[in-house]
């Protein structure tokens, strides 16, 4: 997304909670790749999509330094439940030092380990899932935690337009964005979902179960 449009759509928007801001300054200073982190404009609209959705069980698919989490939870009912899973366990200090702060962390449960390992051993089903894991990995979380939800419910799958690569010529060595090409691809040929794609920031496409 053009850099004016998007600091346009924020001024009009929801403004960023205040812990959100610090947490997103936290990491811009302090971690690896900080454009992961969801941010002020895709932030409001998780928090958006939960309070029109009203899910009761949210499972995030690659937590990060937890932005787009407490996004979840803020969104959602006081007895929701947020199952993140995250694969790098070097970040569970951070974690729970951040959702200690906010007003909404416990209605977080964190799971440690890779989403492919653990997604099958979870019980239950979800009425929401965010997807935000390694892209070369999309398609088997994806298939995993359909099954993990009922008809009717929804799949938010993020960076689907890959920093505007997916209108591009991909080079053979860039691993990542031949992989969302590929999911994107799958995505729309598969008759048991309908899918949107958002073209916000980098892409969110939402995805309903039928």
């Amino acid at each position: 997304m053009d850099e004016a449009l998007e600091a346009y759509l924020c001024r009009h928007c929801e403004p960023e909670p205040e812990l959100l801001q610090e947490l997103r300054r936290d990491t811009y200073v302090h971690f690896l790749n900080p454009r992961m982190v969801s941010g002020h404009l895709q932030g409001r609209l998780l928090v958006m999509l939960c309070r029109m959705l009203h899910p009761r069980r949210v499972l995030e698919l690659g937590t990060f330094t937890g932005y787009a989490t407490l996004c979840l939870a803020e969104g959602t009912a006081e007895e929701a439940e947020i199952h993140s899973i995250e694969h790098n366990d070097e970040l569970e200090d951070h974690l729970k030092k951040w959702f200690a702060r906010s007003p909404y962390g416990h209605k977080i449960r964190m799971h440690f380990g890779e989403a492919e390992t653990l997604i099958p051993q979870m019980e239950g089903s979800f009425d929401l899932v965010f997807l935000d894991v390694d892209k070369r990995h999309y398609k088997a979380c994806y298939e995993l935690a359909l099954d993990k939800m009922p008809a009717g419910g929804f799949m938010l799958a993020d960076n689907t337009l890959w920093n505007g690569k997916m209108l591009e010529q991909i080079e053979p060595a860039d691993c990542q964005a031949l992989a969302v090409s590929d999911f994107n691809d799958y995505l729309a040929a598969d008759p048991r979902v309908e899918k949107f794609i958002l073209p916000v920031r980098d892409g969110l496409t939402i995805i309903r179960k039928k």
